[in-house]
């Protein structure tokens, strides 16, 4: 659910992904909520106000004693002048935003910015509503010019033409896509498609169109077959021709083309009304380009002027890609695609290689922060682990990679479509976390007994709720998995036949649904089951290829699911903690590995990294960065700089012994230092 909280500057709610909606009031004061609000409304808070500016979104204005509800039309100068009435106002952004009050009031919507605005203070309420509809569903033919049609209409789900759709609250969540004989596009979809001014031309295959899907989601282009198989891929605007390269240059190109125009997106958008101007705007100069202009421009003409600016100078100090996937082009997948597009990702056909017998010990070597301490005892005593064979993705560009292919993947999560289409099952934006501790061997008892205090002392405003199961049968494990919960932790040893239980072993192909929203299987060889357990319900989970030790399998767990309860994706969560071992990389996510369990309440959870001057002052890395909420933007916790910076840069300062204590002591976030990740509090109390 979302939640919406009153502020000394007004109201904030935080909606799916974690994107946080702010409505801002002149002549606030927060009190109880005055007026009634639709059944749609999950949370509200009341106060007085001579003037509310809204977040952006798809705006919706009906009064309370009329049923019709319609998209208020402003003239040139944009303002509306609402007559003494009972009004209900509706903002569509990253939350569904209603605003209930009474008597005439003036409406500017400038660009997508709303402001309401009254002749004296009036009591309003806010209520926020859960944006979990389900988008409409194009019927296409399973065919190439049936996907191009498809790809063509994903960017409806846009709430804006302008830069701000750079925004990940102004990114709804595309049509679904679902194929048929006859096409069908609804017309609500056909309404809300901007002009294209942007034409992609490509040959008849998937191993082209499946790529471009991204770039086409976010330009708003419109995807044309070319009649000749071996034509050119073409990039067409007003006053552009530009060809691409065959495969596989041509993907690569196209990544590089999204992240610029979306980049600079971000930088151009600080021009418009909604401000929200970020410090990398300072480079616009440097690139000879004007924001003011640009911001008024349809994304053709943007485009244009992005790819003849000299992006290449500024480019090393803007984020690097947030997301890469790497997809078979299959029509099955191409189903799968409106789910990937709301995260905006690099889209690659898989490539990868056989992983070397060394291999896997050398790329665990590379990640290594520090000696796991002895070898001790393995979790497979008795039996055999599953035999898994990893193979060596060829990677593109990008902070976190995925998988959704064949094959079994190392340093990427590897998903299936099903997982995606369970994501919608859950809650989001939950107060409390149902997790369930299996512990089916005693002599494991330490990994319990540290993860049970990390779930007993979790983030402030999360209840986490821990039930225990001990040395359970293959019936109370199966229950366990069948019944609703948020995380099952399980601690105990897996061979081929499944995970180990009092009176024999559970394979999970043998449950009859799995209602576990995300798991953490800890033993030996836990990809196989884990695999299963997406496809039969969940929707992530961190599982291992090989036999672990006890020692480092109770190292990443702990440090796994403190990373997962304070906000961290799986998949960002288990890339910390699997440095903390030598053989870091026998640990692996199946399924949506950019899934969220417990939301930050920020854009993105913070890490920081600490290292020592040979002076006795400090050098302080601040780095946010997540593969679901890219373009938001974050302010760091330093006071010399208080500016907005774009999500996944990363900033720098020097701090003496005196600062540095004093930052450990404020925040409560992950702290690499000393070749460790360490809770920052508890380096805190380290150090003094």
């Amino acid at each position: 659910m979302v939640k919406v909280k009153a502020t000394d500057a007004g109201v904030q709610a935080v909606g799916p992904g974690g994107a946080s909606a702010v409505v801002t009031a002149e002549g606030w004061t927060a009190g109880d909520p005055q007026h009634d609000l639709p059944r749609a409304v999950v949370d509200s808070v009341g106060g007085e106000a001579t003037a509310l500016r809204l977040p952006p979104g798809l705006l919706r204005l009906r009064r309370v004693d009329s049923e019709t509800e319609r998209e208020p039309t402003a003239p040139a100068e944009g303002t509306v002048q609402l007559p003494d009435a009972p009004h209900l106002l509706r903002v569509k952004g990253a939350a569904v935003i209603f605003v209930r009050f009474d008597g005439a009031a003036t409406l500017t919507d400038a660009g997508g910015a709303p402001t309401l605005s009254f002749s004296d203070r009036r009591a309003v309420t806010v209520g926020v509503g859960d944006r979990s509809d389900r988008p409409e569903t194009v019927t296409v033919p399973r065919s190439p010019a049936g996907v191009a049609t498809a790809l063509s209409v994903m960017p409806a789900g846009h709430l804006t033409a302008t830069p701000d759709r750079s925004l990940p609250e102004m990114r709804a969540p595309p049509p679904r896509i679902e194929y048929g004989e006859t096409l069908s596009i609804p017309d609500s979809v056909v309404a809300r498609r901007p002009d294209p001014s942007v034409v992609l031309e490509l040959p008849p295959s998937l191993d082209y169109l499946v790529p471009a899907s991204s770039l086409v989601h976010y330009l708003g282009a419109d995807v044309r077959i070319a009649d000749d198989e071996d034509a050119w891929p073409t990039l067409r605007t007003a006053n552009l021709e530009r060809e691409f390269d065959p495969n596989p240059g041509y993907q690569s190109e196209v990544a590089r083309i999204l992240r610029r125009s979306f980049l600079l997106d971000c930088l151009v958008r600080g021009a418009g009304p909604n401000g929200r101007n970020v410090a990398e705007a300072d480079l616009l100069s440097e690139v000879d380009l004007d924001a003011e202009s640009l911001y008024r421009a349809d994304a053709g003409t943007r485009l244009e002027a992005y790819l003849d600016a000299p992006f290449e100078e500024v480019s090393t100090r803007l984020p690097d890609w947030h997301l890469s996937m790497y997809v078979s082009p299959t029509y099955d997948h191409v189903r799968t695609l409106p789910y990937l597009l709301s995260n905006l990702p690099n889209l690659f056909l898989p490539e990868a290689k056989p992983l070397g017998t060394d291999e896997r010990l050398s790329r665990s070597l590379d990640d290594f922060y520090r000696a796991g301490g002895p070898d001790d005892r393995e979790r497979s005593e008795s039996g055999d682990a599953p035999d898994v064979n990893p193979v060596k993705p060829v990677l593109g560009a990008g902070r976190v990679h995925g998988w959704l292919a064949e094959g079994v993947p190392i340093d990427v999560f590897k998903s299936v479509s099903a997982a995606y289409e369970h994501r919608s099952r859950y809650p989001e934006n939950r107060k409390s976390l149902s997790v369930v501790a299996v512990l089916n061997d005693k002599r494991m008892i330490d990994e319990y007994n540290d993860a049970a205090r990390i779930y007993e002392s979790g983030p402030a405003g999360l209840d986490i709720e821990v039930e225990v199961k001990e040395r359970t049968t293959r019936a109370e494990l199966a229950e366990v998995f069948e019944s609703p919960h948020d995380l099952v932790h399980y601690i105990g040893h897996c061979e081929e036949s499944g995970l180990r239980c009092v009176d024999g072993n559970l394979a999970a192909e043998n449950i009859e649904e799995s209602n576990v929203e995300t798991f953490f299987l800890n033993a030996c060889g836990s990809y196989y089951e884990g695999l299963e357990l997406v496809e039969k319900g969940s929707v992530a989970g961190a599982v291992t290829f090989d036999k672990v030790l006890d020692g480092h399998a109770a190292r990443v767990g702990t440090t796994f699911v403190r990373l997962l309860i304070n906000g961290f994706s799986l998949e960002r969560a288990l890339a910390f903690a699997r440095r903390r071992i030598i053989m870091g990389k026998d640990y692996t996510v199946v399924g949506d590995g950019t899934h969220v369990l417990a939301e930050p309440g920020i854009p993105a959870p913070a890490v920081a990294t600490i290292d020592e001057n040979d002076d006795g002052t400090y050098r302080l890395r601040y780095d946010t960065n997540s593969p679901r909420v890219a373009g938001d933007s974050y302010t760091p916790p330093f006071p010399e700089d208080e500016r907005l910076h774009l999500l996944g840069t990363s900033q720098r300062t020097n701090l003496t012994a005196e600062d540095l204590s004093d930052f450990l002591d404020r925040t409560e976030i992950p702290v690499i230092y000393d070749g460790d990740i360490h809770w920052s509090g508890d380096l805190y109390r380290e150090l003094t």
